[in-house]
C-alpha cells in the first residue's frame, strides 16, 4: 500500500509497509498512481498526453521512469506487501512487564476547568490525597512486575499532584534510597497547572524530574474561558510568570507546554504561536475529548478548519526554524529513520499492560483516562492484577485488532491509537475514534512533508 498527498509545493508518496518516503516531481507522483493498475504503454502515452508542453518528458524519459519505479518495487520500497499483519499475534502478545506507573497522588485541583476528563480532578469522586504507604507500595509494585527492565517510568498526576507535594517528594527520595540496591533507575515525571509553583518546587523539579508537563492553552483568553480558578477568575496571570521561571531555571529542555484546544479556539495555531512568541519551544496542544452535546465538543464542520490550521503550523515551523527561531510540536515528532521498533509500531502506548496507573487507594486501572470506571478495574498496588482478563483484553489492544485500521496508509505511525479514546467515542477499546483518526492522519502528513523539507535543505 501506498500513501500519496501534495502539501506545501511537495509532491510525497509513503509506501507504508516499509516506512520509505519519496519526494518526486509531477511526472512520477502520477506514473506511481498509475503503476499498480496500468500496463507501461497506457502509462506512457497518459504521461505524454499531459505533459505534452514539457519537452523533458519524452518516452525515452518515461521508460527510464519506469524502470526506476520497478526498482524501488523490487528493493521493497515501493508497494511493499505487509509482512506483520500474520505475525502481529506473536508480536502483540506481552510478557506482562510493567514499566511505567501514573501516579494519581492527588484526586482534588485548584482549578475548575470546563473540559476536564476527571471531573475537576476527583474523577467522578471524592477528593483525595494519596499516602506515602500506597506511593511507596506502587513503587515496589512496579519494581517487582518489571522483570529485568531498568529503567522504570512514573508521572505524579492528579487532579493537581502539587497539593500533594510533601509525598510526591518522599517517593521520589524513597525510590533513589534503592535504585542501586533493586538495579533500577527512575526516571520522573511531573504534569501540573502550575499554580502552586515556586522555587522549592522548581529546584525539586530541576533536580529529580526529567520531564515537566505544564498546563497552558494558549492566549490569555482560552486559557481563562476555559481553566478557571474555583472562586471565579482566570488562571493565566497566576501561572504564566511561574512558568517561564521554571523553563529558564530548566534551561529550555524537559519541559513541555501541554494545552488544549476546543470549539471555541478552532484557530488553535494562534494559541501555539503566542506560547512560542512568549519564548516557550516546547509545545503540545490536543484535540479536546468529550461527549458530543458539549458546547465545547469539536464538531464536523470544524474538521477541515483544523486540517487547515494543521497545515498553516507545519508551514509556519518551517518558516520559524529556517529563521532560527523554531520550536518542537509534540505531534509532528517523527523520525523517519531510526524511529520505533515494528513491535512498538503493532503493539501500541502499552496501557493496562506494560503502563498502568494508580489512585489514591491504590487501585490498578489501565490508564489514568480509565480511572473511576470500575469495568476497567485490574486489582491494586498489593494483589497486584487480579482481572487478568481485562489485562488479556488490552494486551491484544492494537492496530491489527481492528478491522477499519487494516487498510489505513498511517497504521504504523499510530499503532491503532488511543485505547481510552476508542472506548470513549465507541464503548469499546477496540473501536474506531475515527475524527481523532482523520486529525492524526493529517498531523503525519504535516510532519513527514516538515522531514522532507529539511532532507531537501540539507
Amino acid at each position: 500500500m501506498i500513501h500519496q498527498y501534495k502539501l506545501n509545493g511537495y509532491n510525497i508518496v509513503i509506501d507504508t509497509a516499509s516506512g520509505a518516503v519519496h519526494s518526486v516531481d509531477d511526472a512520477a507522483y502520477d506514473a506511481i498512481g498509475m503503476f499498480e493498475s496500468k500496463s507501461r504503454e497506457e502509462i506512457t502515452d497518459c504521461l505524454l498526453k499531459k505533459y505534452a508542453d514539457e519537452p523533458d518528458i519524452t518516452k525515452e524519459e518515461i521508460s527510464d521512469l519506469l524502470d526506476d519505479i520497478q526498482y524501488l518495487k523490487d528493493e521493497k520500497k515501493l508497494f511493499t506487501k505487509d509482512m506483520y499483519e500474520g505475525h502481529s499475534y506473536n508480536l502483540k502478545l506481552r510478557n506482562n512487564v510493567v514499566k511505567a506507573l501514573c501516579l494519581h497522588v492527588s484526586h482534588a485541583c485548584n482549578l475548575c476547568c470546563e473540559y476536564c476528563f476527571a471531573s475537576q480532578g476527583k474523577y467522578h469522586g471524592q477528593s483525595a490525597l494519596m499516602s506515602f504507604e500506597v506511593g511507596k507500595r506502587a513503587l515496589d509494585f512496579l519494581i517487582e512486575n518489571s522483570g529485568s527492565r531498568k529503567n522504570l517510568e512514573v508521572d505524579f498526576f492528579g487532579g493537581e499532584p502539587l497539593l500533594n507535594f510533601e509525598v510526591v517528594k518522599q517517593l521520589v527520595a524513597y525510590a533513589r534510597s534503592i535504585e542501586e540496591e533493586k538495579g533500577k533507575h527512575f526516571r520522573f515525571t511531573l504534569t501540573t497547572n502550575g499554580v502552586l509553583i515556586d522555587d522549592d518546587v522548581i529546584d525539586f523539579c530541576n533536580r529529580e524530574c526529567h520531564n515537566v508537563v505544564l498546563s497552558l492553552d494558549g492566549r490569555k483568553e482560552i486559557h481563562d474561558a476555559k481553566r478557571p480558578a474555583p472562586g471565579g477568575g482566570g488562571s493565566y496571570d497566576i501561572i504564566l510568570p511561574k512558568f517561564k521561571k521554571l523553563v529558564e531555571a530548566r534551561g529550555g529542555k524537559g519541559y513541555y507546554m501541554r494545552g488544549t484546544f476546543t470549539h471555541q479556539n478552532t484557530d488553535f495555531t494562534n494559541d501555539i504561536f503566542h506560547m512560542a512568541d512568549l519564548g516557550f519551544t516546547e509545545l503540545s496542544m490536543e484535540p479536546v475529548v468529550c461527549k458530543p452535546d458539549e458546547p465545547y465538543a469539536l464538531t464536523e464542520d470544524d474538521l477541515p478548519v483544523l486540517k487547515e490550521q494543521y497545515e498553516i503550523l507545519a508551514k509556519e515551523m518551517i518558516k520559524r526554524r529556517r529563521a532560527g527561531n523554531g520550536f518542537t510540536f509534540y505531534h509532528y515528532m517523527i523520525d523517519l529513520k531510526a524511529g520505533p521498533c515494528i513491535y512498538k509500531r503493532i503493539s501500541g502506548c502499552g496501557s493496562g499492560t506494560e503502563y498502568m496507573a494508580v489512585t489514591p487507594a491504590g487501585e490498578l486501572y489501565p490508564c489514568h483516562q480509565f480511572v473511576g470506571d470500575k469495568k476497567y478495574l485490574m486489582g491494586n498496588v498489593w494483589d497486584g492484577v487480579t482481572n487478568t482478563a481485562l489485562r488479556d483484553e488490552f494486551s491484544k489492544c492494537n492496530v491489527y485488532s481492528r478491522e477499519e485500521c487494516k487498510d489505513c496508509w498511517a497504521r504504523l505511525y499510530c499503532s491503532g491509537g488511543c485505547a481510552a479514546n476508542s472506548y470513549h467515542a465507541t464503548g469499546s477499546i477496540n473501536g474506531v475514534y475515527k475524527y481523532g483518526c482523520e486529525l492524526f492522519k493529517k498531523r503525519m502528513e504535516c510532519a513527514i512533508m516538515m522531514e522532507v523539507a529539511k532532507e531537501e535543505e540539507n
